[in-house]
């Protein structure tokens, strides 16, 4: 089917009136917000009712809420959920640096001490470690070869980005990762 086109020619608009020839039906509006009220009204009587009705059947007897009693405020179980947990980490940081660079007694008793990291490694380098034969490991052990750790970045921990840079066996120039 074709259909003419004329050239230069708009093809005529009917703009009709421009409003709504007729308002809205203020009638029915109001007849929902009726409706939609006493809804509304029903549905709360209603549960009320049934809370009412539900207390009388098995009373729940004493609030778990913390904050009615203050006096009685019990911790929730593990896991707890943490108020501030960027400086509880820094913290923990703070305290295992603290543990690793410092002398101290972890069991008076037995005569077990704590040494920093780096008094412990020079008395291994000057002591060296107790070494057994092949033939002496203890019957039943596994023989399996010892981990390759591999120098990158992340090997330092949760708290590596809170420590100074080190150096890695990889980087040979001098170079801090």
């Amino acid at each position: 089917m074709a259909t003419e086109e004329r050239h230069g020619e708009k093809p005529p608009v009917d703009r009709g009136l421009g409003y709504e020839p007729r308002d809205a039906n203020i009638k029915g509006l109001l007849e929902f917000a009726f409706w939609l009220a006493v809804l509304l009204a029903v549905t709360l009587v209603g549960m009320k009712w049934t809370f009412h009705y539900l207390n009388k059947m098995a009373p729940l007897g004493q609030t778990a809420s913390p904050l009615v009693e203050p006096g009685q405020q019990q911790l929730p179980p593990n896991p707890r959920l943490q108020v501030h947990p960027h400086q509880e980490l820094v913290e923990y940081c703070e305290y295992q640096q603290k543990m690793t660079s410092s002398y101290g007694w972890v069991n008076q008793e037995a005569g077990v001490v704590r040494v920093p990291i780096d008094r412990a490694m020079d008395l291994i380098l000057q002591k060296g470690l107790p070494a057994r034969g092949a033939n002496q490991a203890p019957p039943g052990a596994p023989t399996v070869a010892p981990p390759i750790v591999v120098a990158g970045v992340g090997l330092e921990g949760q708290c590596g980005y809170l420590t100074e840079p080190r150096l890695t066996a990889s980087s040979e120039g001098g170079e801090s990762k």
